[in-house]
């Protein structure tokens, strides 16, 4: 399956208060929200990821694009910036190019396989891990479920 979008809310909880608080979500390059409230971000064209039906994975696809999200004056300032879904020693991540306390690619949430569509899509749980909760909110521990993230 060629990938060519990532269809992801972050956590419905997450954008809710942001946006209760008046604060605001601000997408770039291309990033748009779908009806539900969740972000669609485009492939890179060169992504060679690749899952099996065991939830096995090669390979990594990387995302167009990112999400800002701001409030409290900018006391909550979270960006997720060029998403990749990259498989890695530990499993299939998510991770982000811009982090706090990062100089590199970091995984902000471990993935596993949920299901597969009859139009080939596929969709992850995601799980939110220590460098993504500092990239996020500190609010949610290591293994917070986040909102499941879906491959077209």
């Amino acid at each position: 399956m060629k990938i060519s979008k990532l269809t992801w809310g972050v956590k419905a909880s997450f954008r809710n208060y942001v946006e209760g608080m008046g604060g605001s979500v601000t997408l770039d390059e291309g990033v748009t929200r779908s009806d539900d409230g969740s972000f669609v971000f485009t492939a890179h064209p060169d992504s060679d990821l690749s899952i099996a039906m065991d939830g096995s994975a090669a390979g990594c696809a990387r995302f167009i694009g990112g999400v800002t999200f701001d409030a409290h004056g900018g006391m909550l300032n979270a960006c997720l910036r060029e998403l990749a879904v990259e498989a890695s020693d530990e499993g299939l991540v998510l991770t982000v190019l811009e982090a706090p306390m990062n100089d590199q690619r970091c995984a902000i949430a471990t993935l596993s396989l949920l299901d597969t569509g009859a139009d080939g899509s596929l969709t992850l749980a995601s799980a939110i891990t220590m460098d993504g909760m500092y990239q996020i909110a500190d609010n949610y521990p290591p293994g917070t479920e986040l909102d499941p993230l879906v491959l077209q």
